[in-house]
């Protein structure tokens, strides 16, 4: 499915974000205070936009991703990029300062797993960032999300993209996720400590955070 949308993901991601996605690339960067010479994995990292932006602060970024559609749709973008399964991830133990993922957390068949999997890879003391679509926060503001995802997306996706079906699994995956506190507590017990959010767009967006322990 992932590789049948890549040809178009990314300008299709920015006409149904209505143009958010580049700056919730820009906070999540921001929220992991990457510092230059710093090992970062970004995970379900597609077509490497979002390892583009993380590269930016000047740490070694690296983009991997289950589906090699998606990596040879970013072939232009000069980062490295490694195709891998992200409940298996084909790295070392404590290889990296900080991973990322955004936006695909939910499509990893055993997501719990998949956070056990980049714990594995994070040194001791490294930070995690998960980008997810989760609540809206604005009750009013909400009904109309739902509404949105489940009635206009799948046309719009239909205009813009090349394989609307796959958007309306993704309308569906985002409905059925966990709400920011509930995926905070799934976090602290796969590995990590600390998990918090910060809710971008209303909740549309919540950036968590969390780190491994030292210990």
């Amino acid at each position: 499915m992932f590789d049948a949308v890549g040809e178009k993901y990314d300008i299709t991601n920015t006409v149904l974000s209505f143009g958010q996605d580049r700056r919730w690339r820009k906070i999540t960067r921001e929220r992991l205070n990457l510092q230059p010479g710093e090992k970062v994995l970004d995970l379900a990292a597609g077509t490497a936009v979002s390892t583009v932006e993380l590269s930016k602060s000047g740490a070694w970024c690296v983009a991997c991703d289950f589906s090699r559609g998606m990596l040879a749709a970013g072939t232009d973008r000069d980062v490295p990029k490694v195709a891998g399964d992200g409940m298996n991830l084909p790295f070392a133990d404590n290889t990296f300062d900080a991973v990322t993922i955004s936006y695909g957390l939910r499509n990893i068949h055993d997501f719990e797993l998949g956070l056990r999997e980049m714990a594995r890879v994070t040194k001791p003391g490294g930070r995690l960032a998960v980008a997810e679509f989760s609540k809206p926060v604005i009750p009013v503001f909400g009904t109309f999300y739902k509404e949105y995802l489940m009635r206009l997306l799948p046309p719009i996706a239909r205009f813009v993209s090349s394989n609307a079906d796959a958007y309306v699994y993704l309308a569906e995956s985002i409905r059925a996720w966990p709400e920011q506190e509930e995926l905070a507590a799934v976090i602290n017990r796969n590995g990590w400590e600390g998990a918090s959010w910060k809710n971008l767009t209303g909740g549309i967006v919540a950036l968590h955070s969390a780190v491994k322990p030292a210990a």
